[in-house]
């Protein structure tokens, strides 16, 4: 089977392939990590991510020799985690908030003002873990898994405009979140 990607893993794989579980258990230590942030940033809380994880994992064993080598083992891996991810959700009835008629112009984000102070990332994943799934999933898949808008459009199954739209809202909840948060410790970030 003619590989296109690079893939320092291969070794792994072939042996994979052959239902080795002792490399199996290489690549789940190699992977682990990465594909479990990636789950608790789309399903929002620590269970979920590691029953997800565990079950993509199970099913990209499975579906090993679908891989055709075209991308990265890990982008590979990845897309099934973050599908498996978004079915979890999708499960539990997720909500994405079509655009109104008078809401098809975005507004204009530069003249947002800026936060001055500094805020710790604890602060923001806590303030993310408190978007509703529908938003932490789109702002998660375009700021941390690298998604364009079309992308996400196709992967979540709704339309441009409001992958668009439920980034923006997100990054306004995300915003008033953190403020709220300030003010209530009296420290000004606007």
């Amino acid at each position: 089977m003619k590989r296109n990607a690079i893939n320092i893993h291969q070794h792994l794989i072939d042996r994979c392939l052959l239902n080795d579980t002792k490399a199996q258990f290489e690549i789940y230590k190699l992977y682990y990590k990465a594909m479990y942030t990636t789950s608790l940033r789309i399903v929002g809380t620590t269970e979920d991510a590691e029953d997800v994880m565990q079950e993509a994992f199970l099913k990209a064993f499975k579906k090993l020799d679908s891989y055709k080598g075209k991308v990265s083992f890990g982008a590979w891996l990845k897309r099934i985690v973050i599908n498996h991810s978004i079915d979890y959700l999708k499960k539990r009835k997720m909500e994405f908030n079509e655009l109104s008629p008078n809401e098809n112009q975005l507004p204009d984000t530069d003249s947002e003002p800026e936060m001055k102070e500094s805020i710790t990332v604890d602060e923001i994943k806590q303030a993310i873990s408190e978007l509703s799934d529908g938003y932490r999933v789109v702002l998660s898949l375009i700021l941390f898994e690298g998604y364009n808008h079309e992308e996400v459009s196709e992967i979540l199954g709704i339309k441009n405009a409001t992958s668009r739209s439920q980034f923006l809202r997100a990054r306004n909840r995300l915003k008033e979140i953190l403020l709220n948060r300030k003010s209530k410790n009296n420290v000004a970030i606007m």
